[in-house]
């Protein structure tokens, strides 16, 4: 390939680039270790269409130099509509491709694959490790592409949309696991059209800064995430201080909340400080999954609105027995959102059985601060000190429920606890045990009709 040795000791960045420059577009990489002192940069505009190959992984980039190893660089500015791109895209810029690559540092600031301006840009059966950050995309870049992908043992994010301008993005099939800053992270971005699907995400954790498997932060002006599925995931992690497996940030309901309208289904979700995060979110729905093993709540739903949490399970590991984690649900300072047909079972301890910070909760299910909620359905299981507990709330209802305990020793203080100031709210045609305080405690401003 034009000079380039592939032995893993000379520098082959410049037979790689004149290989990019004289070649017909397709740039193949035998088997070999092909050493890199600075970036490829592709220029689609000035190249035309580009694919870069391996053959069939058994060629390694090693990337000696801060920078990414690749870095795909297009003049595409409109949308994904078909009239919006330009005639001059489709000739020499659309489906810039990488395929069977594998990228590895040999620089603390070493990355792998950054794409600017790009459209279509699909990348497959890639192995990125040991790098800062795995495949990472900036300005505006439209139809992105990620499949069967390895993102692995990274300094920073495994792939990071940042300060993006996106619509129709798709990470299926990969597995991206122990980033530290992240598995899939948005940041500061306008996307609408987010698929994450079919993925095996995992401790992607950082015991010194918070971080999660599937982040999607829409708090940076001018940012907003809407459209998307997080579907048929694996999402586990090691517990870190503020950490989350999946978490949806948005700006508040003076802004609109900016972060919203996702579907959540058919994940199993577990392993951290918080398995769902949802903060200043609107229109999301999270079904059919399974989540467990959460250090301060299973599910944490603040400052939100329009969300249906519905027919998931949320239990413990029981295999692990004296290393239990307790579970539960939260809902704060949220409106309009429905929880029905969930099961859950507390750790037949009540309480943290591992070492680590202590556990902070009211009840199995606590609601606070909040408005028009619903709970139907619901199995609550084992609740300590309450199964469900309601503070400060206005037009809850929580009817047609089961709040029981199956312990040898109970501990259930009462399985509703109900504070006030409040009023319109329902407690009707539930299933209650009697806890040592007992069956319903309700305070007198609490405004709470019982049936």
């Amino acid at each position: 390939m034009f000079g380039a040795k592939g032995d893993g000791i000379t520098d082959d960045t410049a037979a790689i680039l004149h290989a990019l420059e004289a070649g017909d577009g397709v740039l193949e990489f035998p088997p070999g270790e092909y050493l890199l002192s600075r970036t490829i940069r592709v220029d689609l505009a000035a190249r035309g269409p580009v694919g870069l190959v391996g053959s069939a992984g058994t060629a390694r980039l090693i990337m000696a130099a801060a920078g990414p190893a690749l870095h795909l660089l297009g003049t595409h500015a409109g949308t994904a509509h078909p009239q919006d791109v330009a005639a001059g895209i489709w000739q020499r810029e659309r489906l810039p491709t990488v395929l069977h690559l594998e990228i590895v540092g040999r620089h603390p600031q070493a990355s792998g694959i950054l794409c600017e301006g790009t459209m279509q840009v699909t990348l497959a059966g890639v192995l990125l490790r040991e790098l800062e950050h795995g495949i990472h995309l900036r300005g505006r870049a439209r139809n992105l592409l990620v499949s069967h992908c390895h993102v692995y043992h990274l300094r920073g994010v495994g792939i990071y949309l940042d300060a993006v301008n996106l619509h129709q993005a798709i990470v299926t099939g990969s597995h991206i696991s122990y980033c530290l800053g992240g598995g899939i992270k948005v940041a500061a971005s306008e996307i609408r059209n987010l698929q994450i699907t079919g993925n095996d995400i995992e401790y992607n954790h950082n015991d010194a800064a918070a971080t999660a498997d599937v982040w999607i932060d829409c708090t940076a002006p001018g940012s907003s995430v809407r459209e998307g599925t997080i579907s048929g995931n694996t999402i586990q992690a090691n517990y870190s201080p503020g950490g989350a497996n999946v978490r949806l940030q948005g700006r508040g309901v003076e802004e609109n909340h900016r972060a919203g309208l996702f579907a959540i289904t058919g994940n199993l979700i577990g392993s951290q400080e918080v398995n769902v995060h949802l903060a200043s979110c609107r229109g999301v729905t999270a079904t059919g999954n399974v989540l467990y093993s959460a250090r301060q709540g299973n599910v944490v739903i603040e400052d939100s609105r329009n969300v249906v949490f519905s027919g998931n399970t949320i239990d413990h590991n029981p295999d692990y027995r004296e290393r239990e984690l307790c579970t539960g649900v939260r809902v704060i300072g949220s409106t309009e959102c429905a929880l029905n047909g969930n099961v859950v079972q507390d750790c037949l301890a009540g309480e943290h059985t591992v070492a680590g910070p202590p556990l902070r909760r009211q009840g199995l299910l606590q609601i606070e601060r909040s408005r028009r909620v619903l709970v139907s359905g619901c199995q609550l299981v084992d609740g300590t000190p309450y199964g469900i507990y309601v503070e400060e709330s206005r037009q809850v209802s929580i009817t047609g429920n089961q709040v029981l305990e199956s312990r040898q020793a109970p501990a259930m203080r009462a399985a509703v606890r109900w504070i006030g100031p409040g009023h319109d709210n329902l407690l009707a045609l539930n299933t209650l045990a009697h806890g040592s305080e007992a069956e319903v405690v309700l305070d007198d401003i609490a405004g709470v009709t019982r049936r």
